[in-house]
């Protein structure tokens, strides 16, 4: 299975919260490097890259398999909901399959009571046949607009102390070192760690 991002998440920590981790005292003129640093640390771990193996921030996901099965695994919790499930028939066309064929059970895709999914075409030179589009990541009210993240509060603070430690180490060398990758801190794996699936 391959997940790919469709709509990313707006970002789970504000530049007012870095602000004040950082203390600096609303200075705008570090706003924008402030905030690509939230950006790479919640990148670092969200998503389908990300080493959480989760969803942070609201975002549209779409799952690609070979074929249908029984349960079907989505990744990525929290699932938030099924936008759309797509076949591609035996032209390559992709095929609508109805809502009220299949069910989500908390983080599995299963048919409906009664039924059964459909069986795709053998489309020739693809092997991601199914496409299941849904949405994943904590959100107090997921229809909302702007949608405002419910992310628990160790995930954000994690989020946190990487800016920090980006922000007081901006170089990956350090002056008469080795060169060495600035890396993830134990405490923020420490604090990340209950929340972590393998995916």
């Amino acid at each position: 299975m391959r997940v790919v991002v469709i709509t990313p998440p707006a970002p789970v920590v504000t530049w007012e919260e870095a602000d004040q981790h950082l203390r600096l005292d609303g200075d705008d003129e570090q706003r924008d490097m402030v905030e690509r640093l939230i950006a790479a640390a919640t990148h670092h771990i969200d998503g389908p890259d990300g080493w959480l193996g989760r969803a942070l921030g609201l975002q549209t996901l779409e799952a690609r398999i070979c074929g249908f099965c029984d349960l079907i695994r989505l990744p990525y919790q929290p699932i938030v909901d099924i936008v759309s499930v797509h076949y591609l028939d035996g032209t390559g066309q992709p095929v609508l399959v109805d809502p009220d064929t299949y069910e989500l059970f908390c983080r599995d895709l299963g048919c409906a009571w009664g039924k059964s999914w459909p069986t795709p075409g053998a489309y020739r030179g693809h092997a991601e046949t199914v496409r299941i589009r849904y949405r994943a990541g904590y959100a107090i009210d997921p229809d909302a607009d702007p949608v405002k993240p419910n992310v628990p509060e160790p995930i954000k603070q994690a989020i946190l102390l990487m800016v920090g430690d980006m922000w007081h180490a901006r170089a990956t060398i350090a002056t008469g070192a080795v060169m060495q990758a600035v890396p993830m801190s134990m405490t923020v794996q420490n604090i990340l760690s209950p929340f972590r699936v393998y995916v």
